[in-house]
Formats: structure tokens, C-alpha cells, sequence
């Protein structure tokens, strides 16, 4: 395993000029450098490269990153072999990071069972290129299907073959039990072995690396089943893979939408047809895994089921795992081909132009869950419409809560169902466990009054037991940023930024936050380098608000504010509900030292949610000129943050009553904290 801190002092010693320099005919364009995309056709330059973030982004396609990403992009190397690379041309020696012996050897044994696997899986996957080009048959086949050798070259197809012991002929040890674990043999219960696949074309699986971790295999005439995978293996697993993600990952950018069809052949064909975004699930039903990796992808995911009745029950499976993991930024649609057509003879009777018009005029998730769902239930009687929410409670449920998306969605539901919004939000709130929070739902003061409303509305504000009225006046968001905070003792940090109460009513006791350990910003017991994505058990919403994505700006274009925070503003960070991502960021910089860009893109986890919000983030760092004065726009954008931090915190002690002194004793001090800030 390459250590993080070398990778990072490896960037910094990088220029990515020379890199991209090697492959791309770059010139000046102001500040940056500009050359035609390697990774689509282009005419007039679109691909920037910049010498002060370490950073490539093409405004064409898509395509951004760093000096290792480039290379792995561009030429196909693994992460270790663009690392080595790099570093042999700075003079740098790859170090291995030190584990315990008994690591390492877990780690050789596992590196030792992927290779061998991979090379069993290799070895196959040339026999059955060999036997593709002397087997007219399967050439045929493939060119009545309209593929071209181009094509058929450029996904690895091959031919496995009619002898039932075909790979006998390539593997002297045939009994070699690898080769059932790997799936390429079967092993029947008298002992006897054979082929797993047998007459059929083979379709390679490649992983998120290009790697081979499996086949797939399509028979060519009468046979069942049409379609045979390779079972679970190691390396290989159907429910999280998707054929055509490797091979279709430029295409995916310059179409700016990945497109889900049903079969391995539908996504050959749309590529020789021009529409190279297409991916295929192996034979199961869309998983959770599946979305996640689609949304990782693209933005924009569009599903392409046949509009039978199967088809329409397979696409109602995507959607109930779509659910945990909408998001605002994102659009998922579904498309459903007239019953004579698939995507592939859609586009051979039509033209691919027509079909990227029906894709652009899909219906939304949320168009189609809900016409399904009024579908099934008659509309005109209350009856009808009270059973069609009753149905609807676990779906809208599954919503990740604090989005915009869920509002309108739940918004539209309750127009077609003829309730008001508020009547549909009762009902879900009492199907949902008693979760609270802050400033979004009504809350019960023990005197019985219902606050109603959000963020910024009082309602009715309970009597505390003594008769005692808070006195509150929201401030507003105009003050120039102030940090004196002299006579009031430190804040302390609200788990989860949110305020618990204890049986007795009263606010828990909060743990003093200890600025200098940034990495206490990450979720308890993980990584602040490992994040999930939205809607993963155990990850949960992250949502984006307009002022997390400022703060997250900042640190991008300036990763040198995070050396800077004092205890005030980490803890102030601390409590924001919705600054997750922003605390992630801030935690990344100190653990990695990263100063641009490229670095912090390089280290932060792909799979995580600040990978993604950092990706989209880098296209308005490299377009914008650097702050004059970065520290002061950081604190006038965390001014406003504790003003918020603070109201909301106000909100929730009213909410609860201020039945006690330490209650009333922490809203007076929060009330003094806001005057500071009003005043400053």
C-alpha cells in the first residue's frame, strides 16, 4: 500500500504541465493552458490545464483531475503503476507504508488471490479471442447483429467454444481448483469437470479499473439461459458491478448522462451506433450498489427498461433503490420503449438523434412513481386516494430528509391525492420515527403549544412554568464578521449539531472541543478520508447548502484557511447541521498537508460524498482568479454561520420550554453571543 503522505509530497513536486504536456499540445490561455481533449473529439479547445491548482478540467466533456488521475485516464495505468511512474520521473523511490506482519502477509495473500485469479481470467479471455476470429459462426453472428470488428475488438468480445472441455486446451492443470473458484469450471458432484460456458460469445467485465473480474456469456441460438454470468467470486460480485462502465466512461462524460439498458448486447450496439454511455446490470435487479456507482458515474442517470409489464416491475425495483440516494443535484429518469423495440433496434430504425430526444424527454422519478402509484388505485373516491397514501408512506419515507427534492415531491403527492401539505406531512411524520431536527419540524413545549413552522418562525412561543419570557429578536445577515468574545465563556460543541434532551427535559452536557484535533470533524470511529454516499445505511443525507459550498470553495481554492482556524471558529463549524462536507474538507487538509487543488481531489476517497462535491466544485475554482484577501471573505462567511448556529440552537431551548435555569441560562448566553456578533 502507497502511503497518503507520499502520494501527496509526490503532487507537490509534480507539474502537471509536463505531464499532460507529454500526450496534449498545450498553449497559453491566460493563467492556465489550453489544448484539445484527449478524451473526446474536439475541434476548438476545451481542455485547461492549470500550473497553480495542479489541476485539469475540459469544459467539453468533463474530464478533470490530477497528474496521476491523467495518467490513469489517458493510458490505462493502475494507481500504483501512475504513481511509480511519476515518481521514477522526479527522482522518488515508492515506499510501502508500514503494517504489522501479520498485515502484510494478509495483504500479500490477498494481492497473491486476486493476481492468480485475473491471470486464470486472462489466460480464458485470449483463448476466447482466438477462437472468435476461426470461428465463422460467431463472426457471423456478430455481424448480423451490425457489429463491426472495431467494435468487437474494442470490448474484448470473444467465443467460448462447443467442446465441453475447451479450456483444457490452455490450462494443463485442468483440476486446478482455482479455476472453479474463478468460475470458468463447473465441478459436478460425481467429480467429473467442464466449461462453465459453452457456445456462447463472451463479453469481458471489467472493473471501475479496467480490470477483468468476470465474463458474461450470450448464446447465439436456441439455449437457456441467453444470458450466463460468471457466479460471485473474490474478485467479482453481479449485485455491484455494471457491464460497459469501464469501456463506457468517456462517452458517459460526453454524453453527460450514463444510460441503463438490460443487456450486454444492447450495450455493443448503442456504442457502434454512436451512443457509447450505456451500462448493463449482470442479469439482477438494479441494487442500491448499482445506483451508487451510476451516480458516482454521471449526475444524470436514465433508465431504459421495455414497456411491458416485466419491464415496468424491473424499473419499479431501480426505483424503490433510487429512493435512500436522491439528491438535489442529480435527475434520474426512466424510459420505456415501445414493445416492438430495444434500445439497439430503436436506434437502427430511428437514428441516434431520435433517441437522444426520447431520453431528454423521459419521465422523471418522481412523474413516474407517482403516476404508478395513482395507477393502481381509483383516483375519484377517498377511499381510492386514502389507499394510494397508505401505499406511498414507506416510498415518500425512504426520502432522504433536509432535501429540496423530498419537499416537492411529497408537495406534488398531496396535490394528487387532494390533501394540503401540511395534512401529508402530519400523516408521514407520525409513520416516522420520533427523530428531531432542528428548525424543521413543529415541536411540542411541555405546556402543550405547538411551535409550527421553520428555521426563522416563533409561532407560539410556551410559557416556561414561572411565567418567564425569552427575549428573542432574530438577527440578521448583514453584519461585517466579529470574533470578540470576551466576558462569555467558550461554546461547546451539540452532538450531531443538533441539541439532545435528556428525560429530565434538560439540554445534555456538551463536550469541550479540542481545536487542534481536526480529525474529530470526521464520523465517529471512521476515516475522515472514507465517506459514504447519500442514503448508504449508516452515512445518511449529506445535503449541500448555499453556504457549505462557499466555505467549501474557500478551502479548495485556499487550502492554507485551515491552518488558520482557531477554537472559536472549529467549534462553531462543529454545530452547523448541515457543514458535514465542510468539516470533512477541513479534517482531509490537515491529515494530508494537501496545498491545491489536484492534491486534495488525489486524496480524498472516490467513493465519498466530498469526493463528488469537490469534482463539481473545481470547475468554478479553476474558472475564478484567486480572493484578494481570502481570509477575510472566510470570516465574514463563518460570521454568518455562527449567526445561524446560534439562532438555530435559540430555536430548539425555546422549543423545549426553558423549564429550568441551566436552559435559560444557556439561551441568555447564546443571546449575548448574538448581540457581540450584531454589534461587531
Amino acid at each position: 500500500m502507497i502511503p497518503e503522505s507520499f502520494v501527496q509530497d509526490l503532487l507537490a513536486r509534480v507539474d502537471i504541465v509536463d505531464v499532460v504536456g507529454r500526450y496534449v499540445q498545450l498553449r497559453k490561455g491566460g493563467a492556465n493552458l489550453l489544448g484539445l481533449c484527449p478524451f473526446h473529439n474536439e475541434k476548438s479547445p476545451s481542455f485547461t490545464v492549470s500550473p497553480t491548482k495542479q489541476f485539469y478540467h475540459c469544459f467539453g466533456c468533463g474530464a478533470h483531475g490530477t497528474a496521476i488521475s491523467f495518467l490513469i485516464e489517458h493510458t490505462g495505468a493502475s494507481f500504483p503503476e501512475a504513481v511509480r511512474s511519476l515518481a521514477a520521473n522526479v527522482g522518488l523511490v515508492v515506499p510501502e507504508a508500514q503494517r504489522s506482519p501479520q498485515a502484510q502477509a494478509a495483504s500479500r495473500r490477498r494481492k497473491e488471490e486476486v493476481s492468480r485469479h485475473q491471470q486464470l481470467l486472462d489466460t480464458a479471455q485470449q483463448h476466447y479471442l482466438k477462437l472468435l476470429k476461426a470461428t465463422p459462426a460467431a463472426t457471423d453472428y456478430l455481424k448480423k447483429r451490425g457489429l463491426t470488428g472495431e467494435i468487437a475488438a474494442r470490448f474484448g468480445l470473444g467465443w467460448s467454444g462447443t467442446d465441453r472441455r475447451g479450456l483444457a486446451q490452455v490450462f494443463s492443470h485442468y483440476e486446478d481448483p482455482l479455476l472453479v473458484e474463478a468460475g470458468l469450471v463447473i465441478e459436478a458432484e460425481d467429480g467429473r469437470r467442464y466449461d462453465r460456458f459453452r457456445e456462447r460469445v463472451m463479453f469481458p467485465i471489467r472493473n471501475a479499473r479496467g480490470n477483468l473480474i468476470g465474463f458474461g456469456g450470450r448464446v447465439i441460438g436456441k439455449g437457456e439461459p441467453k444470458y450466463l454470468n460468471s457466479p460471485d467470486t473474490p474478485i467479482f460480485s453481479k449485485g455491484q458491478e455494471l457491464y460497459g462502465l469501464w469501456e463506457g466512461r468517456t462517452g458517459i462524460r460526453a454524453e453527460g448522462c450514463v444510460l441503463v439498458v438490460e443487456g450486454y448486447m444492447d450495450v455493443v450496439g448503442l456504442a457502434q451506433l454512436g451512443l457509447e454511455n450505456a451500462v448493463a446490470t449482470l442479469g439482477t435487479s438494479t441494487t442500491p450498489q448499482h445506483v451508487q456507482k451510476l451516480l458516482r458515474a454521471s449526475d444524470r442517470v436514465i433508465f431504459s427498461f421495455d414497456g411491458d409489464k416485466a419491464g415496468r416491475r424491473a424499473a419499479w425495483r431501480a426505483l424503490q433503490n433510487c429512493l435512500p440516494l436522491l439528491r438535489d443535484d442529480i435527475s434520474i429518469r426512466f424510459l420505456f420503449l415501445p414493445d416492438d423495440h430495444d434500445p439497439d433496434s430503436f436506434v437502427r430504425a430511428n437514428g441516434a438523434e431520435a433517441f437522444r430526444e426520447l431520453m431528454a424527454s423521459a419521465p422523471a422519478l418522481s412523474s413516474f412513481m407517482l403516476d404508478e402509484l395513482a395507477s393502481r388505485h381509483n383516483m375519484t373516491e377517498p377511499e381510492g386516494r386514502a389507499a394510494c397514501v397508505h401505499e406511498a408512506k414507506p416510498l415518500l419515507g425512504q426520502l432522504p430528509a433536509g432535501t429540496t427534492v423530498r419537499l416537492q415531491i411529497e408537495r406534488e403527492f398531496a396535490r394528487r391525492v387532494l390533501m394540503t401539505p401540511e395534512e401529508l406531512t402530519a400523516l408521514l411524520d407520525a409513520a416516522r420515527p420520533d427523530v428531531v431536527e432542528p428548525g424543521v419540524q413543529a415541536a411540542v413545549a411541555p405546556s402543550g403549544v405547538v411551535r409550527q413552522g421553520g428555521d426563522n418562525d416563533f409561532g407560539s412561543v410556551p410559557l416556561s412554568e414561572d411565567g418567564w419570557v425569552p427575549d428573542f429578536e432574530p438577527a440578521g445577515y448583514g453584519e461585517p464578521p466579529g470574533w470578540a468574545f470576551d466576558d462569555a465563556p467558550a461554546f461547546t460543541v451539540a452532538q450531531s449539531g443538533s441539541a439532545r434532551q435528556t428525560d429530565a427535559g434538560k439540554p445534555s452536557q456538551r463536550a469541550p472541543f479540542a481545536g487542534s484535533k481536526r480529525q474529530s470533524f470526521g464520523q465517529q470511529g471512521r476515516s475522515p478520508l472514507k465517506r459514504q454516499r447519500p442514503g448508504i445505511a449508516g452515512g445518511g443525507n449529506r445535503s449541500v447548502t448555499s453556504m457549505a459550498k462557499r466555505l467549501l470553495r474557500l478551502l479548495l481554492a485556499h487550502p492554507e484557511l485551515a491552518d488558520t482556524l482557531g477554537d472559536q471558529q472549529l467549534e462553531t463549524l462543529a454545530r452547523g447541521p448541515h457543514l458535514s462536507l465542510v468539516r470533512d474538507l477541513i479534517a482531509l487538509i490537515s491529515a494530508t498537508g494537501a496545498r491545491h487543488v489536484g492534491a486534495l481531489l488525489e486524496a480524498a476517497d472516490p467513493d465519498s460524498d466530498l469526493a463528488a462535491v469537490l469534482s463539481d466544485l473545481t470547475t468554478d475554482v479553476l474558472g475564478h482568479d484567486d480572493l484578494p484577501d481570502p481570509v477575510a471573505e472566510w470570516h465574514d462567511a463563518m460570521h454568518k454561520v455562527e449567526l445561524d448556529v446560534i439562532k438555530t440552537e435559540q430555536l430548539q431551548l425555546v422549543a423545549a420550554g426553558l423549564k429550568d435555569d441551566s436552559a435559560r441560562e444557556r439561551y441568555q448566553l447564546l443571546a449575548r453571543r448574538l448581540a457581540q456578533l450584531t454589534q461587531a
